[in-house]
């Protein structure tokens, strides 16, 4: 059972407004992520600190839990709020959110012991991107929290990742764009580029 959480929590101050809430080609930018990923959720919710603007989602929304922690403590709000064991947490400015990529990361935890399977590339961890074993993850990451760390991974060290490598994430993105993410006017309308561009 599959919890899909996205996190529309962030300041968007690079953007100079709510972002999720932009229209991308069309509709706003959330319910684009919600339309992809839905069919996976067997519940889905939203974590925001601005819930006015998402209530005409009809989705449960919930602040953070500890506030000001930044993603941490967004990771946290994510893990606190979802009912089933396995929760995906994805950023809402990823347009391309990918779900194949989404299903490889629970079948590992289905079959293995790790506690979150993360993708990695060139830049790094995708943690927004991710899906997260609830009951070995939400004791850790809060863990993290009261020793007052604020990295997304910051709790890495006392959990089983499994990292996706490029090898196994790209057979689901061959045009490698389920990691962009949107930050900038500019940006937004390079991905609508690509989007229309690529069909997808």
């Amino acid at each position: 059972m599959l919890s899909i959480v996205i996190q529309a929590g962030g300041q968007s101050s690079r953007m100079g407004q709510e972002k999720a809430l932009l229209p991308f080609l069309g509709i706003p930018l959330i319910e684009r992520v919600i339309a992809r990923v839905e069919h996976l959720a067997d519940e889905m919710l939203i974590t925001t600190n601005a819930p006015a603007g998402f209530r005409y989602l009809g989705l449960p929304l919930f602040p953070d839990l500890i506030p000001n922690r930044g993603a941490l403590g967004g990771l946290y709000t994510a893990l606190s709020t979802a009912k089933h064991p396995m929760v995906a947490v994805i950023a809402c400015d990823m347009p391309f959110v990918n779900t194949g990529i989404l299903t490889a990361c629970g079948e590992i935890l289905r079959t293995t012991l790790a506690d979150a399977a993360i993708p990695r590339t060139e830049h790094g961890l995708e943690p927004l991107h991710a899906v997260y074993r609830r009951a070995s993850c939400l004791p850790t990451v809060k863990a993290a929290l009261d020793a007052d760390q604020w990295r997304v991974i910051a709790w890495h060290k006392n959990a089983l990742i499994h990292e996706l490598s490029a090898e196994h994430f790209l057979q689901y993105d061959p045009h490698g764009l389920a990691f962009i993410n949107i930050n900038t006017p500019e940006e937004f309308q390079q991905a609508e580029s690509l989007s229309q561009k690529l069909n997808e």
